[in-house]
Formats: C-alpha cells, sequence, structure tokens
C-alpha cells in the first residue's frame, strides 16, 4: 500500500516537507498507509477542537446545552460596563453558537498557547470573562483556541463532567481510542483547544465517523444533524486557497468539496463525502498549505 503513496511521498520528500504517517481510507476501508518511522501518539494541537465539538453536539441532543446558551448563564462576567462603550460588548452575552464558529468579537483571541503558559490566573475562564469585547459578537470569524477552551468550560458546567471524561465511553471507546490523554487547565477543565494526543491511525478513524456521519458499527454515536451542522459553512474566512473557503463548527471548509479538523504544525484530518475518502495526515510542519496542495495533487486523484 505504501508503494501507491509514492507519489506523495516523492513530492514532501522533494519539497522537504516535514510529514511523518499518513492513512488513507475509502469506501470504509483502509486503502493506503505511510509512516516515516512509526505512527506514535502525538499532539494533535487544534484536531482537539473538533472532538470538543462533537462533544457539544451530544450535550445538546440530551437537552443540556443550546445554540443560545450564553456564556453569562454559568460564569460570572468581570469586564464591568465602564470598561465597554456598549453592553453588547460584555462577554456574558456570547453565545455557544458564537463560539463554535469563532465570531466572539475578539480582535486580539484570549488564551494563545502563549498567554497560558505565563498567565498568572489559574482561572481561565475568569480571565476570558474579565475581558470587553472589541465588536458586537457574530459579526466576523477570528480564530481563537480561547473561544474553544470556553466551550470546554461551558460544557463542563452544564453537564458536570469534563470533555474528556464525557466522551471516554461516549466516542473514545466506541473508536477503540483506550488510555486517553487530554490535557487540562490548572483547574481540571479540558483544555478543548488543544493537548488531545492519538495516532495517525485513531486520528483516520475519527475522520471516518465523520464520513459516516456520526454512524460507527452499525451504532449512532453523534446525532446526523449534528454532523450535518457543524460540517456545513457558518461564516466567511479570509486567506489562501483551503483557508478562504469558510468555516463551519471547529471545522474547516476545504477546496474539492471536502472539510477538515486541523492542528498547528500539520495535523490533518481531511473528509471528502463525494469520493467517500478520508485522508488523515500527522506532521511537524509550518508549511500546511503546501501539505495539502500535495494531497490534492497526490493522492486525491488515487481516489
Amino acid at each position: 500500500m505504501a508503494r501507491s503513496l509514492a507519489g506523495f511521498v516523492n513530492r514532501i520528500t522533494g519539497s522537504g516537507l516535514n510529514v511523518l504517517s499518513v492513512r488513507v481510507r475509502q469506501g470504509g476501508e483502509l486503502l493506503r498507509e505511510w509512516d516515516l518511522e512509526r505512527d506514535a501518539r502525538r499532539l494533535q494541537h487544534s484536531v482537539s477542537k473538533t472532538f470538543t465539538c462533537l462533544a457539544v453536539g451530544m450535550a445538546v441532543e440530551e437537552g443540556k446545552l443550546s445554540m443560545d446558551t450564553r456564556l453569562g448563564h454559568y460564569f460570572e462576567g468581570e469586564a464591568r460596563a465602564e470598561k465597554a462603550s456598549d453592553p453588547r460588548l460584555l462577554p456574558e452575552g456570547i453565545t455557544l453558537y458564537n463560539l463554535l464558529r469563532m465570531s466572539t468579537g475578539h480582535d486580539a483571541p484570549p488564551l494563545w498557547a502563549e498567554e497560558r503558559a505565563s498567565l498568572k490566573e489559574k482561572d481561565w475562564a475568569k480571565h476570558y470573562m474579565s475581558l470587553p469585547l472589541d465588536r458586537i459578537p457574530g459579526q466576523r470569524f477570528t480564530y481563537s483556541s480561547g473561544d474553544t477552551f470556553m466551550i470546554s468550560a461551558l460544557f463542563q458546567a452544564a453537564t458536570g463532567q469534563t470533555v474528556k471524561d464525557y466522551l471516554i465511553p461516549r466516542l473514545f471507546q466506541p473508536l477503540g481510542i483506550e488510555d486517553v490523554r487530554w490535557d487540562g487547565s490548572p483547574l481540571g477543565v479540558t483544555l478543548g483547544c488543544t493537548g488531545l494526543y492519538i495516532s495517525n491511525e485513531e486520528l483516520s478513524r475519527f475522520g471516518q465517523l465523520l464520513l459516516q456521519k456520526g454512524q460507527w458499527e452499525g451504532k449512532r454515536l453523534v446525532p446526523e444533524q449534528w454532523i450535518d451542522f457543524i460540517t456545513s459553512k457558518q461564516i466567511d474566512t479570509e486567506g489562501s486557497s483551503d483557508w478562504n473557503q469558510g468555516y463551519g463548527c471547529q471545522l474547516w471548509m476545504c477546496t474539492h468539496d471536502a472539510y477538515r479538523a486541523d492542528g498547528a504544525q500539520g495535523q490533518l484530518c481531511i473528509v471528502i463525502p463525494g469520493r467517500d475518502a478520508v485522508i488523515a495526515v500527522n506532521s511537524n510542519e509550518e508549511r500546511m498549505q503546501d501539505i495539502m496542495d500535495a494531497v490534492w495533487d497526490e493522492i486525491y486523484p488515487l481516489l
């Protein structure tokens, strides 16, 4: 099977792209695979966001959350009116839907990795709620890991469980993902935005679950309507090529009528419904569009 990926391997090698692992699924089967060394569990960075999003869909189905749930329902804001020219610029009014499609109103998104590492306040939700907004929520997309952390915090407040603990029996175990490592905040909130360690093989199974609209081995794990919703464009984005196709909910829209979960340094879970295919890639590489271009040029024609 690795030989059939020779074009892709030659492309990434010739371009100096540090790709570590590739899995290609089609028709529910593992079609092709390649590993630079071995398929170890690696930090999935923002791919973690999509796992968090599936937990939200299950909680919505259970009636524990809704798209209109506001941060103010569970968290007290400290961005007082004197700090904001308009009450609508207070974080209490941010809805779950605003968080899911990253339209919360921050020009400088809070809780980036560097800020999390140096933040003296251990209650990260409290810190997030202390910051007034730059614009009314819902107006514009701004990529924000802090938004996804707040989804996780909101989920925990509403359900009484961390996202990690909630998903272990409902998603990870059915997919055969055991001994889950998912890092948390100083107060034990699942990071949500990052921190999940899985292998590329396990990531490809997750992509297969998305492709099958939440069904796995004949069992419904995630509501189908939720998968349809989050994999549809919810807001416009700016960027080049595969980054300007729009954003769903914790998922990017792609060229080639596809969508993807992705993480910094080249973790990619690309779902192509029209080809009944999933392409999972793990890398240690900043040039993510170059990896995407290699996927479209060298793997997509094989499907």
